[in-house]
């Protein structure tokens, strides 16, 4: 997933893709998306938006990977599209549907265990470079 520009001043310095390969692998962003979609309807650029928020500009989603994504989702039945304009095609709404709450709360239970196996491996190799907090304190 290309890490892409964002608006001046929202992405913090060093941001890159970091949650790419084995998260996508793992159903993260259809996660992600379903549960953005969960709380409202949302259409295509605003989760991106919401995305790059949720990450503090760390993740940033492009439109090459959402729409598909989106299209995907619709076609198996877990989301919903309406367009808000249908005669002039403006943006597409997507609302979730019961097939959807099912697979959201099947990927919340299934990603649980390997998220919190990445955040202890970022834990234990910043761990092992910096050392810990009173170590750093010290060195100074």
């Amino acid at each position: 997933m290309p890490v892409e520009p964002s608006a001046p001043g929202r992405r913090r310095a060093g941001a890159m893709d970091v949650f790419g390969g084995e998260i996508r692998r793992r159903d993260l962003f259809p996660l992600l998306v379903l549960h953005l979609i969960s709380q409202e309807p949302a259409y295509g650029n605003r989760l991106i938006e919401e995305i790059e928020a949720i990450t503090d500009g760390v993740i940033s989603v492009n439109p090459n990977t959402i729409y598909p994504l989106l299209r995907d989702l619709e076609g198996r039945g877990l989301i919903e599209g309406q367009w808000e304009h249908p005669d002039r095609r403006t943006r597409r709404f997507y609302s979730i549907t019961a097939t959807g709450r099912r697979e959201y709360r099947r990927l919340v239970a299934e990603l649980e265990p390997f998220l919190d196996s990445v955040i202890e491996s970022v834990s234990l190799i910043k761990r092992e470079i910096y050392g810990s907090p009173s170590r750093r304190e010290g060195r100074r």
